[in-house]
């Protein structure tokens, strides 16, 4: 019997060209900008944008409490798809894959973000309330410079 690892999708349109959006989630100092749930604030960003390639985001919450995310690069469609892996730094062992497509709109961008082979449902549930919160993170900052 196989059993299918949790997963979740999150869709969002955002009024900004995909140019904006890629650079949005490949470029250190603007991941900086959105990147988190809405509790805490990305402090340290970087992009070896490449496949093969690293990614590490350092959050910090209200509380003091810092997290530490990380992952390779797995695929790269330049402004269409990205596809990477992800685990926190305190759970290495707990690897699961983000793929995050962009499809233009005739008045900007369609994210659809997917993020599957979470360990358990719990793991699945924390992750959608922390990508929602990005994602309308990443709205903010990119509309509120259109």
């Amino acid at each position: 019997m196989n059993v299918v690892a949790p997963s979740l999708t999150l869709v969002k349109r955002i009024k900004a060209p995909p140019s904006r959006v890629w650079a949005a989630w490949t470029r250190p100092e603007l991941m900086l900008l959105w990147f988190g749930p809405h509790h805490t604030r990305a402090e340290e960003a970087e992009a070896d944008l490449r496949e093969g390639g690293r990614f590490r985001v350092a959050l910090r919450e209200d509380n003091g409490e810092r997290h530490e995310a990380t992952g390779s690069y797995l695929e790269i469609e330049q402004e269409k798809r990205l596809v990477f892996s992800w685990h926190w730094v305190s759970t290495p062992e707990r690897v699961s894959r983000v793929t995050v497509v962009f499809r233009v709109l005739p008045d900007g961008t369609e994210v659809t973000l997917t993020h599957d082979r979470f360990a358990d449902a719990d793991t699945a549930k924390r992750h959608t309330r922390g990508w929602t919160e990005s994602l309308e993170r990443l709205l903010a900052v990119l509309e509120a410079d259109a």
